[in-house]
């Protein structure tokens, strides 16, 4: 036998080879972030595939999924400019936004008109709900993007993957990563300040990362009667370490925490409305998770033991103490997937949960959970498809299964169709269950939703088209009741609602160095007991967007977001009326390493509201400065 060179070729990967470079680029399982990951692949239209995780729990292509998925990288994010992570998350088909004040005041994030508390958030696959928060659900005012590397978003029920809270849909963001240095300052109207920066060491066999923020800003009044400035002041930390045991197995760790404290407006006497008070609130939130990734030739496992703790306290007018609360979950839980025959996957999860909170006013209270899946997959050509089934045992209200499935089939010419059926479940909260307001036999929440979907390309890359029809009815909601055993109220299961509609998605290049795209967003919503339109959900809602990157090196776009009108409570007697905000974007290089960059928000200055009573930002002008070595 003789030794020869072979010539380069660029060949397409067989579909093992990309199932194998799927198992590397698992989000939290490897180093995605870190790695030098090549150039997209020539031959053809044959690319990379974009990896989600939020589909499937480990990490498969989006053309591999029938479910709606939507995939927001560093290089957007930076791109959109600022702390603020709504002015990204709006590019997501049927997700819509409601914020009481400015940047730090509670934000909630509503998937396909699903209330925020039914949405559940991942970092680094680590739960981070609130668990003393009455709704369980996550705020997203606290969350900045200066610590933030990637979204992944699944819009849908799919509680047969995840368990609880999983009604609308999951968002997983993943911690930013890489190596090197990055670095970015900008100041700007309300006397804002935003730094960042993230660094990372790597070598064959470890990659070890940080990163940070601060953001501070006298901010506006939050009450729209108000003149009162409420300001924002955050600090964030997070970090990451990967280590290559041998050739299969990896251990991994990470860890966020940040504080924020924000300034409030309350309901003072006499008049007990929405008014400029001196009121804060501080909030101190850790997560972080340690594990291990295995990947061998017909066997890919995770594991993993995670935390999550919010704590809050507020404060009046005088400085003292008016309530506070601790939430914690622990969780332990493992998922794999096995190549069983030819092109069957068999994917499987299990995890236990121990979750508890304590507040001013109630005892501490606890409760376990623990739940097991397992799902079927097969992937042949252009076919993908999925099924699978979970169940969850309680400590309070038993037993929950759930079951789901998708389908993906490739049409030729990047066309696919793709439908998917899921059913999710939300246990009810620790509040829900155990406060002076509580019903121990509270059922979970639960839905089940279906969509339809076409789609050519892929979001970001070249002629992007998708239409989706989605519904989803969910039953046995927890809403507020009285009786005469208890006429201060508690938590019963009272309420059922239904959420339809279509989603539309575009992306073209249009010129050279010039692409336009939007999504727009129908979404009719149901309270199926009074027949009224859900409260904060708007119909009609959407984003267009385009940039321009000129071949001397400067970058301009623009955002324009619209939004209909929608009532502000479930009696639907207080209307909120839409809304038009334009923003404007440049940014430019100095030299290699070093890039300036600024922005207009709301350049026409819209008087808009997404909540009855809290103020909107007016127009406002930031200008930064990034560097990256």
């Amino acid at each position: 036998m003789l030794p020869c060179a072979a010539f380069a070729q660029d060949v397409p990967l067989s579909e093992e080879e990309l199932r194998e470079q799927e198992d590397r680029l698992v989000n939290y399982g490897s180093r995605t972030e870190h790695d030098e990951v090549p150039e997209p692949i020539v031959t053809g239209d044959l690319r990379e595939p974009t990896i989600t995780v939020t589909a499937n729990g480990l990490g498969t292509a989006i053309a591999n999924t029938g479910q709606a998925v939507t995939i927001m990288d560093r290089v957007e994010i930076e791109s959109v400019q600022g702390p603020d992570a709504t002015r990204v998350l709006q590019r997501t088909p049927g997700l819509s936004i409601t914020r009481n004040g400015g940047v730090g005041g509670f934000t909630g994030v509503s998937l396909r008109g699903a209330n925020s508390e039914q949405l559940l958030v991942l970092v680094d696959g680590v739960r981070v709900a609130d668990q003393a928060s009455p709704g369980g659900g996550f705020d997203f005012g606290n969350l900045l993007l200066g610590t933030a590397g990637k979204f992944d978003i699944l819009r849908g029920s799919n509680s047969t993957i995840w368990g609880s809270d999983a009604i609308g849909g999951v968002v997983d963001v993943s911690t930013r990563g890489n190596i090197g240095f990055q670095g970015n300052f900008e100041a700007g109207s309300r006397d804002t300040i935003f730094a960042s920066a993230s660094g990372g060491l790597s070598d064959e066999g470890y990659f070890v990362g940080l990163t940070g923020s601060f953001f501070r800003t006298d901010g506006f009044s939050a009450a729209a009667s108000g003149e009162e400035p409420d300001g924002f002041e955050q600090v964030a930390l997070g970090g990451s370490a990967f280590v290559d045991v041998t050739s299969n197995l990896e251990v991994f760790a990470h860890a966020n925490w940040s504080r924020g404290e924000l300034d409030t407006d309350g309901f003072p006497p006499p008049a007990y409305t929405l008014a400029d008070t001196f009121e804060t609130q501080e909030t101190r939130r850790h997560w972080g998770d340690v594990g291990f990734a295995y990947y061998g030739n017909d066997l890919t496992l995770r594991a993993a033991y995670s935390l999550a703790d919010t704590e809050r306290d507020n404060f009046d007018d005088d400085g003292a103490q008016t309530f506070a609360s601790d939430g914690q979950s622990q969780r332990i839980q493992m998922r794999g997937e096995y190549r069983a025959i030819g092109p069957v996957t068999v994917a499987f999860g299990a995890e236990h949960e121990w979750s508890d909170y304590a507040t001013t006013y109630d005892t501490a209270a606890g409760v376990s959970a623990t739940g097991a899946y397992v799902q079927l997959g097969a992937a042949m050509g252009g076919f993908a498809a999925h099924v699978g089934s979970r169940i969850d045992d309680h400590e309070i209200f038993g037993t929950n299964a759930s079951y789901g499935a998708d389908l993906s089939y490739g049409l030729g010419q990047d066309w696919r169709v793709r439908a998917s059926l899921g059913e999710g479940f939300k246990a009810p909260t620790l509040f829900q269950l155990y406060s002076f307001f509580g019903n121990a036999e509270l059922r979970p929440e639960e839905s089940t939703s279906f969509d339809l979907g076409v789609e050519k390309g892929e979001r970001g890359r070249g002629t992007h088209l998708a239409l989706t029809g989605f519904r989803r009815d969910s039953e046995d909601l927890i809403s507020f009741a009285f009786s005469a055993a208890r006429p201060s109220g508690f938590y019963d299961n009272t309420a059922r609602a239904r959420a339809q509609g279509i989603e539309v998605e575009a992306g073209v290049d249009i010129a050279d160095g010039l692409r336009l795209s939007g999504v727009y967003s129908y979404v009719d919503t149901q309270d199926r007991t009074s027949g009224l339109d859900l409260a904060r959900r708007p119909r009609h809602f959407g984003t267009l967007y385009a940039d321009y990157n000129a071949p001397f090196g400067l970058k301009i776009g623009a955002d324009l977001r619209l939004v209909g009108p929608s009532f502000d409570n479930a009696a639907n007697t207080v209307r909120l009326d839409g809304y038009e905000v334009f923003d404007l974007r440049a940014a430019a290089p100095v030299s290699d390493a070093i890039e300036v960059y600024g922005r207009v928000e709301n350049v026409f200055d819209a008087d808009y509201r997404n909540a009855a009573g809290y103020a909107s930002p007016g127009r406002g002008a930031f200008v930064g400065v990034r560097a990256s070595m």
